[in-house]
């Protein structure tokens, strides 16, 4: 009898590959649209912290006022506000993401990046602009390195972020206790902690939405894929953001203008 090839086979193992390298491609897609989003809304941050602190808006966060040392600036009820503007948002994008169309979801991550914008306004009066700009790219090629070491890697990184996790509450309470303390000591320490478990939680949080792709990849509507990519990136932005704040607070040169 002539020898026939186990067609059946090839023809699974084939479909399986081909199957495989959809998926990959489309994960690659995915990624890219999340670092796409989050890029995007770091750079609109940028522009409108930077405009606020370099034009006339500045006075309306930030008034002169005479005090026993002369003139300085002072925060404003609306420069108070815009502090708090990003928590809302976040709340609204985390808990309503489900609830939300993809047009609105998409809608608040913009106006979320024009308040966190106006939250930064302070750190162009409280840092020299040579030294923002030499902690951003810091910052940057950290979050290169840990993403992709949290995209490539092959160990399991859950019990990291579960530590990252408990690390960040501390360091919210820390901080809360802090702010009637005052204590220098503490805040350095804080600082210290927080970039630790940032950096960290990039990797994880990298990890997470690669495998949370990979689990949903066949489920999600287009509407639901555009409105969980909004989301993922918003909590890469959130990470970038926190660890570029504490980098510095830790190594950033102070500006005597403000």
């Amino acid at each position: 009898m002539a020898f026939s090839p186990n067609t059946r086979a090839y023809s699974g193992a084939s479909g399986a590959a081909a199957s495989a390298a959809v998926l990959d491609a489309g994960l690659r897609a995915y990624m890219l649209r999340v670092y796409n989003w989050m890029a995007s809304g770091l750079l609109l941050t940028g522009i409108v912290a930077y405009a606020i602190a370099n034009t006339t808006l500045l006075n309306l966060f930030y008034p002169v006022v005479m005090t026993a040392y002369g003139p300085h600036r002072v925060a404003s009820g609306l420069a108070i506000l815009s502090m708090f503007a990003p928590l809302a948002f976040v709340l609204v994008l985390s808990f309503g993401v489900n609830r939300l169309s993809k047009t609105a979801a998409q809608t608040l991550y913009w106006l979320f990046c024009v308040a966190m914008g106006a939250s930064l306004t302070n750190i162009f009066l409280q840092y020299t602009g040579e030294s923002v700009t030499r902690v951003f790219f810091i910052t940057a090629a950290t979050f290169a390195f840990m993403s992709l070491w949290g995209y490539t890697t092959r160990s399991d990184l859950s019990r990291m972020g579960s530590f990252m996790f408990m690390g960040l509450v501390g360091i919210v309470i820390a901080g809360l206790v802090n702010m009637f303390v005052r204590s220098s000591a503490l805040q350095f320490a804080l600082s210290v902690i927080g970039v630790v478990v940032f950096t960290g939680l990039i990797a994880y949080d990298t990890q997470r939405i690669k495998a949370s792709y990979v689990q949903f990849a066949y489920a999600d509507s287009p509407d639901a894929a555009a409105k969980r990519s909004v989301y993922d990136a918003l909590q890469l932005f959130l990470n970038f953001i926190n660890l570029f704040i504490l980098l510095l607070q830790l190594t950033g040169v102070r500006s005597n203008n403000n």
